[in-house]
């Protein structure tokens, strides 16, 4: 299992191997994951409010590129809950349940 951002460069290389039983890219309403964010690098103090600000607007608009390279790269683009559904299968034996 490959969790971040990174996962996906290991996913044609696993799938060429036999070792991929899954790759997903999770695929989240943006503005919840800039809210989220926000709200824990400014609990935690991690900068300043005004750079973290800076910088989750940046990520925000920079998701969809990030989707679409993840995807390019073998990985399915998924909501969690289905994400959670298809391991769920996987773990029960049931491939794409």
């Amino acid at each position: 299992m490959a969790e971040g951002i990174f996962a996906a460069e290991i996913v044609e290389e696993c799938r060429r191997r036999g070792l991929l039983a899954g790759a997903y890219a999770l695929r989240r309403p943006r503005g919840a994951t800039f809210l989220r964010r926000l709200a824990r690098d400014l609990a935690e103090q991690r900068k300043a409010p005004r750079v973290l600000v800076r910088r989750g607007v940046a990520l925000l608009r920079a998701e969809p590129a990030v989707l679409r390279r993840q995807t390019g790269l073998g990985a399915e683009a998924a909501r969690a809950r289905e994400v959670l559904r298809q391991v769920a299968g996987l773990l029960a034996g049931h491939p794409h349940s």
